[in-house]
């Protein structure tokens, strides 16, 4: 799927600074680590990343750049980090491939979305989402202690 025909390097480098800039926010805010803060800082801040990147070439406003990064967070907030066997195969690939579709909708919806009227700001959302990685248990923390790195069987030839 293409959202865009003719891309150049000048809307490459713009889509890589706005995403850089959202992930700096998260960095400065609260934590770009799944070992700090589980997956919601990783896939959540990378999904963050993306939605607000996207809505910058699709024409988005400033104010709907950060809506989309509030949204596609929002959507990620307390999401564990919990490998099976300490591997990213699962559920790690499944989750990014869920975190690029919420980033895409993120998109979607902030460009057509009014921020003027938006209920949560991405500074509520980088508050809480420290203050949930504060709050998570150490072993949903890339730890593969909990969770389903616990619930699923250690001799899964997948892993």
């Amino acid at each position: 799927m293409l959202f865009f025909d003719n891309i150049t390097d000048d809307d490459i480098i713009r889509f890589l600074l706005t995403a850089s800039e959202i992930g700096s926010i998260f960095k400065k805010g609260a934590t770009i680590s799944a070992a700090m803060g589980g997956c919601q800082a990783e896939i959540g801040v990378s999904s963050a990343m993306a939605a607000g990147a996207l809505t910058e070439r699709l024409g988005g406003s400033p104010r709907q750049v950060l809506m989309a990064a509030e949204i596609a967070m929002e959507h990620h907030l307390g999401l564990t980090c919990d490998p099976i066997k300490g591997l990213v195969q699962i559920p790690c690939i499944e989750r990014n491939t869920m975190g690029a579709i919420k980033a895409i909708t993120a998109a979607q919806l902030a460009v057509n979305s009014d921020p003027s009227q938006a209920k949560v700001s991405l500074d509520d959302v980088v508050r809480t989402m420290w203050n949930t990685a504060l709050d998570m248990n150490t072993k949903f923390k890339e730890t593969a202690e909990g969770g389903l790195a616990t619930a699923v069987p250690l001799g899964l030839s997948e892993c």
